[in-house]
């Protein structure tokens, strides 16, 4: 199974490699006021991309920090609870998939 994994990274490289080599053409983003950027279509998907990815993070901070809040406040076990009896089941000391 890890060799299917690893072809398809493969692929997935060479196919987002191929992408690149074939849009390394020139162009123009035009910015307000008259401002230019020149620079290859793959680097202008590639930032976009990015940008993209770390507003996403950006927009999540906010909603982690929350939880964070709600998990501190939260009230711990009890230890007593928490620890095994004689007339718990133990858990497996290993777990097989059935092959």
């Amino acid at each position: 199974m890890r060799i299917f994994i690893w072809l398809f990274r493969a692929f997935l490289f060479f196919t987002l490699f191929a992408f690149a080599l074939n849009n390394s053409h020139e162009v123009v983003v035009r910015w307000f006021f008259g401002h230019e950027w020149h620079a290859p279509l793959v680097i202008i998907v590639l930032t976009a991309f990015g940008l993209g990815c770390g507003f996403g993070v950006l927009a999540m901070v906010p909603a982690w920090w929350h939880h964070r809040r709600v998990a501190k406040r939260a009230p711990l076990e009890d230890n007593a609870a928490a620890t095994p009896t004689a007339t718990d089941p133990l858990p497996p000391t290993a777990i097989h998939d059935g092959i």
